[in-house]
């Protein structure tokens, strides 16, 4: 790693220059760069609808696929419980519904769990916000259809009202559905793609209607922007590794390049807070998306510990050496209950949970000694562990995350000689589905 750096440093800078000019490949999807800052746009139309909603409705539906749901799915659930209908729900700190449930749904195509969702929602008043940028994503249009037709069973003419469209600002089948229905829309950016619009409306508008502090999490992303975008010097410049080393999202980036060039083929992405296990699917799309082409780049693969370790800790702990650990850490961790002493009554039995000397600490100090204990057997049985810590589970710590691992996987996809912004594989399925369907 050592003998790397210079290279690294030099490769990775050279990278982020290349974005920054937009003369990388892929160079017309580059918005996200900007959002932190561009977003403000939407930020008070988004909380102003939020606002609006929670008068109106008790449910929202958010339908989509892929880049359009995972992001906002993956923050939603860092700080929302089950709700009563089988949704999420944020709830502020005296236990008051910070907005409506939200479900979500066009993300598959099995028939039990739309139609059990359908079910829930009979007779519950609910809006749905359907994301798309062309409107003809097949999972996405199904599912809204169902959708929108328990709308009109509900309300006849008046549906339109609560059908929120969010797609591409002049074109596409869904642009012209929203404009001929006069659906109330947001744009998906078109410099922006699917996997990094999370700080775009399609993140945005079901965040805020959720609950979450969107102004706090576009403020971290700015935070992370910054980072990123400080510090620069010209080409061979022995300083660029002290640059590369001081810049999170570069620092990441060149680590796994140089671990996948060191013959590793799998990262596996683990949390030992329940609360960000759903982070790992949007940064699987992320990374998978934006570099596996040309035979290239590191499998993303994601697991919840201490869950996991029951399951994948015996392969990880021994088996082949191909892959690398990286650890989402909370530097100020939700601290839950504390062990609760032994009940006078049970006092002359024998302490058979072996927890009394334990008594009094709370949840979050098994959790740590659990977490350094994995990476500390992980990293002596031969796996690179890497560790990525946030100050604490809040939107600001959130939205820096996010805009984090966008860069990183930019410059990373870039390092690999790849364009970080197309996914050309993903139509091959598509095809052989339109040809099945149409026999």
């Amino acid at each position: 790693w050592a003998a790397d750096l210079p290279r690294l440093a030099a490769n990775a800078l050279g990278a982020r220059r290349a974005l920054l000019a937009r003369t990388c490949p892929g160079a017309d999807f580059l918005g996200w760069l900007d959002l932190p800052v561009a977003a403000e746009e939407w930020r008070g139309s988004l909380q102003d609808l939020a606002g609006e909603l929670r008068g109106e409705v008790k449910h929202l539906v958010v339908c989509g696929i892929g880049g359009s749901t995972l992001g906002a799915r993956a923050l939603i659930e860092a700080f929302a419980e089950p709700g009563p209908t089988g949704g999420l729900l944020l709830r502020g700190p005296r236990g008051r519904a910070l907005g409506p449930e939200i479900h979500f749904a066009g993300e598959q195509m099995g028939g039990q769990a739309l139609a059990g969702l359908l079910r829930r929602l009979k007779r519950k008043p609910f809006a749905v916000n359907v994301i798309s940028k062309s409107g003809t994503t097949l999972e996405t249009a199904l599912a809204f259809r169902l959708l929108r037709e328990l709308l009109i069973e509900q309300h006849g003419a008046a549906a339109d009202r609560y059908i929120l469209a969010t797609t591409d600002p002049a074109q596409g089948a869904l642009r012209k559905l929203a404009l001929a229905r006069s659906w109330r829309s947001w744009p998906i950016p078109p410099d922006v793609g699917g996997r990094f619009s999370v700080l775009s409306p399609v993140g945005l508008l079901p965040l805020a209607v959720a609950g979450v502090d969107i102004k706090a999490l576009l403020a971290g992303a700015r935070r992370a922007r910054a980072r990123f975008l400080g510090g620069e010097i010209a080409a061979g410049d022995p300083g660029a590794v002290d640059i590369l080393l001081d810049n999170p999202a570069l620092h990441y980036a060149a680590l796994r390049r140089h671990l996948h060039t060191g013959g590793k083929a799998i990262e596996l992405l683990a949390v030992f807070e329940p609360a960000l296990a759903r982070v790992g699917d949007w940064w699987a799309q992320l990374f998978g998306e934006s570099e596996g082409k040309g035979g290239k780049g590191l499998f993303p693969a994601r697991a919840s510990y201490s869950t996991d370790l029951h399951s994948l800790g015996q392969y990880v702990q021994e088996g082949p050496r191909h892959l690398v650990e990286t650890f989402i850490a909370l530097a100020e961790p939700p601290t839950g209950p504390g062990v609760p002493l032994l009940r006078a009554a049970d006092s002359s039995t024998e302490d058979g949970d072996g927890l009394a000397e334990f008594a009094g600490r709370p949840l979050a100090a098994f959790n740590a000694a659990a977490e350094l204990g994995t990476m500390i057997a992980h990293d002596a049985g031969g796996v690179p562990v890497l560790r990525i810590v946030l100050p604490r589970l809040d939107a600001e710590s959130l939205g820096e995350l996010v805009y984090f691992f966008e860069a990183s996987c930019a410059v990373s996809a870039l390092l690999l000689g790849v364009n970080p912004f197309d996914q050309p594989g993903v139509e091959a399925y598509k095809r052989e589905m339109r040809a099945l369907l149409a026999r």
